[in-house]
């Protein structure tokens, strides 16, 4: 698992093609969350490679709706990402708009949370807090369970994303609330930073 860009390169070329502050924090939050994974599941030496794909996974989103995932390929190897990169990019579309299956462990954790880490940020803002820092398991699972809440968020991918990963969804739902723990104050700070 070769990085064939900087951080930087891919932080700019997300933002080329990214202007919500929304989009860039998803884009942050998913990166933070898959370096946290890399770490917790023994690929620490693949930690940047993991959080180049969190960053951007969903960089022809914003730009190309109705290509997610189709778009994608050319725009980063335009910028000179590697193949590797760019399979466990698309394959977090998997069973919607590509065909690309998540194989690695990595790619399965980024199909699993992609959707996830949504709706845990929606859950996060009705909170007083507006933090997932005081959130609980018990809450998540209660607003997971409101199928009106957070519609967007689906449920269905998460579950085959627990199924693909072996986990129990309790498991998923639990260590990836852990991992944006972990990184969302980092989040918020580069974010105003880069919305400044």
């Amino acid at each position: 698992m070769e990085v064939q860009i900087t951080r930087q390169e891919a932080l700019a070329l997300l933002q080329k093609y990214n202007q919500e502050p929304f989009h860039i924090q998803h884009g942050l939050t998913v990166e933070g969350v898959m370096r946290y994974f890399a770490r917790e599941l023994g690929y620490g030496e693949e930690e940047d490679f993991w959080g180049m794909v969190g960053l951007l996974h969903d960089v022809d989103f914003e730009q190309y709706p109705e290509e997610h995932c189709i778009k994608a390929p050319e725009l980063l190897s335009q910028a000179g990402v590697g193949q590797d990169m760019i399979h466990a990019i698309c394959s977090h579309g998997y069973g919607h708009r590509v065909t690309i299956k998540p194989e690695l462990e990595m790619e399965k954790v980024l199909y699993a949370v992609d959707e996830l880490t949504g709706l845990i940020g929606a859950a996060a803002l009705m909170r007083p807090s507006k933090s997932v820092m005081d959130m609980e398991l018990k809450s998540l699972k209660k607003k997971y369970k409101d199928k009106k809440f957070a519609a967007g968020c689906s449920r269905d991918v998460i579950d085959q994303g627990a199924q693909m990963l072996g986990w129990e969804l309790d498991t998923l739902l639990d260590r990836t609330l852990a991992a944006m723990r972990d990184c969302e104050a980092r989040v918020h700070q580069e974010l105003e930073t880069l919305t400044a």
